[in-house]
């Protein structure tokens, strides 16, 4: 079994969450993804090929968006399921690594729970909405209610990747649009409204725990401005890649090794 990787079900109150553990570690490493076309469950194995270079140091928790998401909901709420996963599971004081919508719900777990974060890694994300987020949501919530899935996800692919990397995997697109499908329509559309709820900016001063910021200076969906913003108010270590965007967490060789870095330092 690759890296030890295993799937449960947690079941907290009146909420159902699927989450993935996986290393061998001693300290606790809760990783938070992104907004996503599909849940985690079925990936544990491919996650924990992504992330293996913690595996060793780590257990790392990667904890789905609670199952029965109905309405509306905001980043903030899915901090707090966050938080409620690791208190159920015992979990405290973990470093955390926050991608793009992860990012925002990182922000908020630092606010509110001080007591469940070592240290943060803010990756491709924002403290507040801008132009470019409010375009580009907006435009993937309608697209989807349209069902127009092949135009979402080529511009998923668009704004996510660099130009180079969608002109070499252009050929894939229509298995890109099969794979990529929502499996759950409202869900997806639920989630990618609560992207417009995050607004942490004036808050960050509440984050005392080591914060490093890492993103895309191209980047197309929160744009480049947005993790500067966010460095900038904390005072704390960036690294931003001149030529990549907001997938640069898959584009960049090196990028699970910054962070490592970070971690271990």
């Amino acid at each position: 079994m690759i890296y030890n990787a295993k799937e449960h079900i947690l079941e907290m109150q009146d909420i159902q969450m699927n989450y993935t553990a996986f290393g061998n570690g001693r300290k606790s490493l809760v990783l938070i993804q992104g907004l996503s076309t599909r849940s985690i469950k079925g990936a544990a194995f491919s996650l924990a090929f992504m992330y293996r270079i913690f595996a060793r140091d780590y257990k790392v928790y990667l904890f789905d968006r609670r199952e029965n998401i109905s309405g509306t909901i905001t980043v903030r709420e899915l901090a707090s399921d966050i938080a409620m996963a690791m208190d159920t599971l015992g979990i405290t004081n973990a470093d955390i690594f926050g991608v793009s919508q992860g990012g925002m719900i990182a922000q908020y777990l630092a606010i509110d729970r001080p007591d469940l974060v070592n240290k943060l890694v803010l990756a491709v994300t924002l403290s507040k909405n801008n132009d470019t987020i409010k375009t580009v949501i907006n435009n993937w919530i309608q697209m989807t209610e349209q069902n127009s899935i092949k135009s979402l996800v080529a511009d998923m692919a668009v704004k996510m990747y660099s130009d180079s990397y969608v002109k070499r995997y252009r050929p894939f697109m229509p298995l890109l649009t099969v794979l990529q499908k929502p499996k759950n329509v409202p869900r997806f559309i639920t989630l990618a409204k609560a992207c417009l709820t995050c607004n942490t900016y004036d808050e960050l001063d509440k984050i005392r725990c080591p914060v490093f910021v890492i993103g895309g200076m191209q980047d197309k969906v929160v744009s480049g401005e947005a993790s500067m913003e966010i460095a900038e108010k904390l005072a704390c270590k960036i690294f931003m890649y001149s030529d990549l965007g907001h997938a640069a967490y898959e584009e960049a060789k090196d990028f699970n090794q910054r962070i490592y870095d970070f971690f271990k330092a």
